[in-house]
């Protein structure tokens, strides 16, 4: 009992981590909450393999991603519909207590990031979760270099995404 109880509370701990990855990977709320699911069984699955050595939050990482990567595969076969993106951002306003212009900032990186690969889109979720090159080259198995260097290509396809917007 214990250990399920241990569990639930890194469940909780980390549920941002959570919502992040699901909704980078999932903009249809169903679909969301049933990858969320999919995290939660197997990390359950692999909770008595989790070794100390390591960071609990690069863990849940590690194997959120792989899920969510898993999970995004089957769906491309699916073509999910898409959905806007107001109820997340409203839900995230909600929270932090946001201004309509952060909103609206909100909505373009959600919209950019989605347009990513799933590597690409893995790296950012982790480097605006404020990991570490790191701990995002221990997660997504990538050389810090490698990491650092897809990280500023990643930057500089927004900042153009954005210009042109802009202009």
């Amino acid at each position: 009992m214990l250990e399920t109880e241990q569990f639930i509370g890194i469940l909780n701990e980390h549920k941002r981590l959570l919502y992040k990855v699901t909704y980078s990977y999932c903009r249809n709320l169903d679909d969301r909450k049933d990858l969320e699911q999919e995290i939660i069984i197997q990390l359950w699955k692999s909770f008595k393999n989790y070794k100390q050595e390591f960071k609990l939050s690069t863990w849940i990482y590690k194997i959120a991603l792989n899920v969510a990567i898993s999970h995004y595969r089957r769906d491309v076969k699916r073509k999910e519909t898409n959905e806007p993106y107001d109820d997340a951002v409203f839900q995230i306003s909600e929270e932090e207590n946001c201004t309509e212009e952060d909103i609206y900032k909100t909505q373009l990186l959600y919209k950019f990031i989605n347009k990513l690969d799933e590597l690409n889109k893995a790296i950012i979720i982790l480097y605006l979760e404020d990991k570490s090159y790191k701990e995002i080259s221990e997660i997504i198995g990538l050389t810090e270099t490698n990491v650092g260097t897809k990280i500023n290509r990643i930057k500089r396809k927004l900042k153009e995404s954005i210009s042109l917007l802009n202009d």
